[in-house]
C-alpha cells in the first residue's frame, strides 16, 4: 500500500466521524422528544381521568369525641379496677368512691322524709279540728243571737209591765213595793240584753278567729295530699338526691373505649368536677382532613373519600365520606388569630379542617388511635 492511498482513507475516516456524531444526537434527541411527548400525553391522561376528579391532602388525623371521666361526688378512691390502654365497655366500673358518708346521708334523708310525712298529717288534723271549732263556734253564735232575742222579748215584757204599773201608781191602786219590783225586773232584763249582745260579740269574735285559725290550716293542705304536700316532696327530693349520690360513688365507663390520661390511686381523694380518666371511642373514630382553600371548591357533603394511614400504610384503605366542612379556618379559631391589617401581610393559603367519617367495619379490622397521621383523597367528580 502506498503512502497516498493511506493518507487518502484516513481523511474518509475524519470526515465520516463529525456525521455520525451529528447523526445519533438527533437520535437521541428525538427520542427524549418523543418521551417527553409520551409523558405529558400520560400526565394529560392522568390529569383528565384522574388527577381533576380527586383533592388529596396528607394533613389529616384521627379524632374521636373522647368522653371524660369526672367524679360528681367527692371522697376517698377506695377501688380503680382499670389501667392505661385497657378496653372498657359503656356501664363497666372504673373507679369507686368511699360511700360511708352517703350512706349515712341517705339514712338521715329517710329520717327527715318520715318526719316531714308525720308534719304534714299533723296540717291534717288541724285542719279538721279547726273545722270543728269554726263550726262549734258557728254554733255559739246561733246560740247567742237566740239568747239576745230572748233578752229582748222580756225586757219589752218589763218594760211594758213596769210602764203600765208606773202609770197606775198616782192613783193608789199599785203599792210602793210592787213599783219597785217591777222597775228592778225591768233593770235585770235590760242587764240581760246589755249581757246578750255581748255574749253575741264575742261569739261573732270566735267565728271569726276559728274561721282565721281554719283559712291557716287550709293553706297548709290546700290543693294535695300528704304525699303532694310541697314539704314532704322537698324532702322526698333530699332523699332522692342521697340516694344520688350513694350511687355516683360508684363510677362507670360512660362509652365504649380505651382508658387514657388515668390520674387517680387508690386511696387518693377527690373533689366533684375533678377528672380521672379519659375513654377513647377509638371505634367510632373520624378524621379531621385540613385542605387548602384552593381544594374546597368541588367538596360537598357526602363526597367518597379513600384514606390510607401511616400506621398501616398504602396496602390498607379506608372508605369515608364527607359529613361537613368547618365554619371556618385553623387560623381563624386559633388562640390568636392572625391579624391581616398590617403593612407587613404576605397572603398564605388556608387550610380548612373536612370532617370525614369512616366504614365501622373497616375501624373494628384495622383499629386507629387518636391523632395519627392520614392521607385523604376526595372524588369530586
Amino acid at each position: 500500500m502506498t503512502e497516498a492511498s493511506t493518507i487518502d482513507r484516513l481523511a474518509d475516516k475524519g470526515t465520516s466521524a463529525p456525521s455520525h456524531k451529528r447523526a445519533r444526537r438527533k437520535q437521541l434527541f428525538t427520542l427524549l422528544a418523543a418521551a417527553i411527548a409520551v409523558i405529558a400525553v400520560l400526565w394529560l391522561l392522568y390529569w383528565v381521568l384522574i388527577a381533576s376528579r380527586h383533592v388529596s391532602t396528607d394533613d389529616a388525623y384521627v379524632q374521636a369525641d373522647t368522653a371524660q371521666v369526672t367524679a360528681l361526688v367527692a371522697g376517698p378512691v377506695i377501688a380503680a379496677p382499670v389501667s392505661e390502654t385497657q378496653f372498657v365497655r359503656k356501664g363497666e366500673v372504673v373507679a369507686v368512691i368511699d360511700p360511708a358518708d352517703y350512706r349515712l346521708a341517705l339514712d338521715r334523708a329517710a329520717a327527715q322524709l318520715g318526719q316531714a310525712e308525720r308534719k304534714v298529717r299533723g296540717y291534717f288534723a288541724n285542719e279538721q279540728a279547726a273545722a270543728a271549732q269554726t263550726d262549734a263556734s258557728t254554733s255559739d253564735l246561733a246560740r247567742a243571737e237566740a239568747q239576745l232575742a230572748s233578752a229582748r222579748s222580756d225586757f219589752a215584757r218589763a218594760q211594758t209591765e213596769y210602764d203600765r204599773r208606773h202609770a197606775l201608781a198616782g192613783t193608789g191602786a199599785v203599792s210602793a213595793d210592787e213599783l219597785t219590783e217591777v222597775q228592778n225586773h225591768r233593770q235585770t232584763a235590760e242587764a240581760a240584753v246589755a249581757a246578750a249582745q255581748a255574749a253575741l260579740k264575742q261569739a261573732k269574735a270566735n267565728v271569726s278567729v276559728a274561721g282565721a285559725q281554719r283559712q291557716a290550716a287550709a293553706v297548709l293542705v290546700q290543693g294535695a295530699d300528704v304525699q303532694a304536700n310541697p314539704e314532704v316532696a322537698a324532702a322526698r327530693a333530699q332523699l332522692s338526691q342521697a340516694q344520688l349520690d350513694l350511687n355516683r360513688t360508684v363510677i362507670r365507663a360512660p362509652v365504649d373505649g380505651i382508658v387514657a390520661k388515668k390520674g387517680i390511686e387508690i386511696g387518693q381523694r377527690v373533689s366533684a368536677g375533678t377528672e380521672l380518666m379519659t375513654v377513647v371511642p377509638v371505634q367510632s373514630a373520624y378524621v379531621d382532613a385540613n385542605f387548602k382553600e384552593v381544594q374546597l371548591r368541588k367538596v360537598r357533603v357526602g363526597s367518597p373519600v379513600v384514606l390510607t394511614s401511616d400506621l398501616y400504610g398504602r396496602r390498607v384503605k379506608f372508605h369515608g365520606k364527607v359529613v361537613g366542612v368547618a365554619g371556618g379556618s385553623g387560623s381563624a379559631f386559633a388562640l390568636i388569630p392572625a391579624q391581616n391589617a398590617t403593612g407587613n401581610w404576605i397572603k398564605v393559603v388556608q387550610r380548612v379542617p373536612v370532617r370525614i367519617v369512616l366504614d365501622p367495619k373497616e375501624l373494628e379490622k384495622h383499629p386507629l388511635r387518636v391523632g395519627l397521621s392520614m392521607k385523604a383523597e376526595v372524588e369530586v367528580r
